[in-house]
């Protein structure tokens, strides 16, 4: 049985130069799923990535309570003070919290497309103490009274000609861009930053949107996290949520990601319901092309099995022909490309498409489903015909 099923299915997939005006419409069909799929949620993964890259397990934000992000977040100047000394707060050499109060504010920056949305944020010294992934590529830092800004290197690519020198105008006046920082690809890099205490003057705000904090090195970062949240809770002057950084950001993907993922299935969906039927239509062609050929192969002994295992290996093969050549596409076109979004915040957020291994694998299994179904019902039909009415056929 072994024996015939090879011989049979490598006889069959010999021949399909012979068939390759047919066997293209299988390839192309799969290769348009597999490149739209690997394409879209690449999208998804870089915006995830970006997130969920952002913050640290070892420092906590401080956000008012039942808000869900920095934007909607304000914390009024009176309890900043008792925030910044919690227990659980590290503390620097000389004896200071290794906390910043930071206001984060939406600013609109023109381009040529229109003007966008991006986040202003107003850090205290301690916030670049305590982001040690945070580096100056370019010019030098703001300097606390003056409009000075240091851009995210995304936003200087991203969202007009920003420089060192460049000056951008909002709340009527203008701020100089004085350098640009890099944080490892994450959220930040799609931010502006400036002085807390210039921009709340600025902004008319005098407190917070949020306090990041340093949480102290000894035992494991959750359980000081719980001393912070037990400290909030057990203070009724505090209305305030305490979450770990990374937690807050993995969330703030969450909703962006799901509106890809869903529009994703409702497209590939479509699509791929074509694609079996091309599958489908090309397989039957085939098999009826074939049909004196079968019937003979099952005169002179062969058995039904080794049929359609055949026809079955050739429409998988197509189908993995047409996903590599899908994947392929949608990595060389897609993977890197710089985009942005909007973010929970209203606020645009840059991020690059990552065609990930796990995407082409996904995409291959796609292929091979649908190479599968489109195969299975020519292939039995291929051997439920009689082979005496097959030969008549002929």
């Amino acid at each position: 049985m072994l024996k015939q099923i090879a011989s049979v299915t490598l006889m069959n997939l010999r021949n399909l130069p012979s068939r390759i005006g047919t066997s293209l419409v299988i390839v192309v069909g799969i290769a348009g799923v597999v490149g739209v799929l690997v394409a879209m949620l690449s999208m998804s993964k870089g915006f995830e990535y970006t997130l969920k890259g952002t913050g640290s397990d070892a420092r906590a934000l401080l956000l008012s309570a039942g808000t869900t992000a920095e934007l909607s977040s304000y914390i009024g100047p009176d309890v900043l003070p008792q925030l910044r000394e919690l227990p659980g707060v590290q503390r620097d050499a000389q004896g200071r919290p290794l906390a910043s109060a930071e206001l984060v504010v939406i600013t609109e920056l023109r381009r040529s497309d229109g003007d966008v949305n991006v986040t202003l944020r107003g850090i205290e010294p301690a916030g670049l103490t305590i982001r040690p992934e945070v580096k100056l590529l370019e010019g030098r830092w703001f300097k606390s009274g003056l409009r000075e800004i240091v851009a995210g290197r995304a936003a200087a690519r991203q969202f007009g000609n920003i420089g060192v020198g460049s000056e951008l105008a909002f709340r009527g006046s203008r701020w100089t861009v004085v350098g640009v920082l890099a944080s490892g690809g994450d959220s930040h890099e799609s931010e502006l930053w400036t002085d807390a205490d210039t921009a709340r003057s600025a902004f008319g705000r005098p407190g917070a949107s949020s306090v990041l904090a340093q949480l102290e090195g000894g035992g494991k970062p959750a359980d000081t996290l719980r001393r912070v949240k037990d400290a909030v809770t057990s203070d009724p002057r505090f209305q305030i949520d305490v979450l770990g950084e990374r937690q807050y950001y993995t969330a703030q993907s969450q909703n962006v990601t799901d509106n890809i993922n869903i529009l994703t299935g409702v497209i590939i969906g479509i699509m791929a319901f074509g694609a079996v039927f091309g599958a489908l239509n090309t397989m039957y062609s085939a098999v009826a092309a074939r049909r004196v050929e079968i019937a003979t192969l099952r005169a002179i002994g062969f058995s039904g099995l080794p049929v359609v295992v055949s026809v079955l290996a050739e429409a998988v093969a197509l189908a993995l022909a047409g996903g590599a050549a899908g994947a392929l596409v949608a990595y060389l076109l897609f993977n890197g490309m710089a985009v942005s979004t909007l973010g929970n915040n209203f606020t645009q957020i840059a991020f690059s498409f990552a065609v990930t291994p796990g995407l082409i694998l996904r995409g291959m299994g796609w292929a091979l489903a649908i190479g599968v179904v489109g195969g299975l019902f020519p292939a039995l039909r291929a051997v439920r015909r009689p082979v005496v009415e097959a030969l008549r056929a002929a």
